[in-house]
């Protein structure tokens, strides 16, 4: 199971962004060996409303019904933020104060934990800080 981050979504979608072809190449990769794909609603959530200021409603509108799409085929799951993975989202965010790291990147790092997942499709680079491969 392979967890996507906020900028491995935008990069799919967004053409101006500087990962983009890099980003469609890695999911066609990853989409072809049949990887399962698993995101929190948090970072669904960071994903809409950039590419909603950033890039406009109607590409936030294409990603909701493409995460749509690959949950109802079974290749997305969607995690939800419950009050234990806010918690340790909080524990995580609280033992780095010298790292830039957001919430959602904490409560995502708690869920690689708790799902035992050891490889993401993202650019950022506090995935690798915390023992987590980039699909690169």
């Amino acid at each position: 199971m392979i967890f996507v981050d906020t900028g491995a979504w935008i990069a799919i979608l967004d053409k101006s962004d500087r990962y983009h072809k890099e980003s469609v190449r890695i999911y066609t990769e990853l989409k072809q060996g049949r990887e399962q794909f698993l995101t929190t609603d948090y970072v669904l959530d960071e994903t809409a409303t950039r590419l909603r200021y950033d890039a406009g409603y109607q590409l936030a509108v294409k990603f909701f019904d493409g995460i749509y799409q690959a949950r109802e085929v079974g290749a997305l799951r969607i995690v939800r933020i419950d009050e234990v993975l806010f918690d340790k989202g909080v524990s995580i965010f609280r033992q780095y104060d010298s790292a830039i790291l957001s919430f959602t990147d904490c409560t995502s790092f708690a869920v690689c934990r708790m799902y035992n997942i050891h490889q993401t499709f993202a650019f950022d680079k506090h995935f690798a800080m915390m023992g987590i491969s980039l699909c690169l």
